[in-house]
């Protein structure tokens, strides 16, 4: 057991993989001479060359639909694009082609790549560049998003992603990539789809993914000093999505809140929300509480960039109105 950087574990495993298999090449801008915007491909180059890590034009169509191609072809190749803001320039390559060749071609061919690419604010880096648009992805049948939020996940949930015949759209928020963790040396692969109880609890279920993932485990460890048990779900694949832990967690505690990095309205949160009311109706004691991002282009003024994220603040405080509104008690 190792404890390093999510930053780490993302290279370390890049790493593993492309001696695991010849076929993993990497595509993406700065990711070879510069070593990458995030420097997660840090050194790639020189270990692994050229026909191996591709430096690419700023073509984010282009590159990704060369990308599709050699899946088609056997190669699995793991695209960088430098946020996922710049995934809009792709779209049509991520949606109507690598999402939808193997159904369209009977099966005939598959797409086995992954396109890592980080989101989220919190870095002062503008409304163009803060986005958490996994939501346009995660509604696509075809893709299979994953969002891990430990060092531990991203390494085991990269393995998988990278080993998988589908497509696979990898997020990684910025807020992410310095915290640390403990990481297994036995290069586990994670069950793609399936979501983890990371913290035991009886009072209520809160629930979220990626950075909130992260921030719901800090809020039930400082609810924990007041006598409030919390248990928390990290979702960790959005598509495909496992409604039931969901669900079974929510059946136990009677009452869930559900924090998203993204906005409210049409965001995973809503999802999640209609998949408790379908599945745990009749054992919810209160309505299911959602916390998210401010309905507003991300400001790039730190003091409103702050107040527009959720935060341990926010969440706390909705967990503990969501608990009074069913009479238990709450410090």
């Amino acid at each position: 057991m190792s404890v390093i950087t999510y930053r780490q574990a993302l290279r370390d495993t890049l790493r593993a993989e492309m001696h695991r298999d010849e076929n993993v090449l990497l595509l993406g801008e700065e990711i070879g001479v510069f070593e990458g915007s995030y420097k997660i491909t840090e050194g790639l180059l020189k270990e692994f060359g050229e026909r191996r890590v591709r430096d690419t034009p700023i073509a984010e169509e282009g590159f990704v639909g060369a990308a599709i191609g050699a899946a088609m072809l056997g190669l699995r190749p793991v695209v960088e694009l430098m946020t996922i803001n710049f995934s809009l320039i792709a779209i049509d390559q991520i949606i109507n082609h690598a999402a939808k060749i193997y159904g369209m071609f009977g099966g005939q061919t598959s797409v086995p790549m992954v396109i890592r690419t980080p989101g989220g604010g919190g870095q002062q880096l503008g409304a163009t560049h803060s986005q958490n648009i996994e939501l346009f992805y995660a509604f696509i049948p075809g893709l299979k998003v994953l969002a891990p939020s430990t060092p531990a996940e991203a390494a085991s949930m990269l393995r998988a992603a990278i080993r998988d015949d589908d497509p696979v759209l990898f997020l990684e928020n910025l807020g992410l990539y310095n915290t640390k963790g403990e990481v297994p040396d036995d290069e586990s692969v994670a069950e793609i789809g399936r979501a983890a109880v990371t913290r035991e609890g009886t009072d209520i279920t809160l629930i979220g993914y990626s950075r909130m993932a992260m921030v719901a485990t800090q809020v039930a460890e400082k609810l924990a000093a007041e006598d409030i048990s919390v248990e928390v779900v990290d979702l960790r694949s959005l598509r495909p999505l496992d409604r039931e832990t969901v669900v079974a967690s929510v059946r136990k505690t009677g009452a869930a809140v559900v924090a998203e990095d993204d906005w409210l309205t049409y965001g995973i949160g809503a999802e999640i929300a209609a998949s408790i009311q379908e599945g745990a109706f009749d054992y919810l004691d209160a309505p299911v509480r959602r916390v998210a991002m401010a309905e507003v282009p991300m400001p790039y003024a730190k003091p409103l960039e702050s107040a527009a994220l959720p935060s341990v603040a926010s969440i706390t405080t909705a967990v503990k109105e969501t608990l009074s509104a069913v009479g238990k008690r709450v410090g």
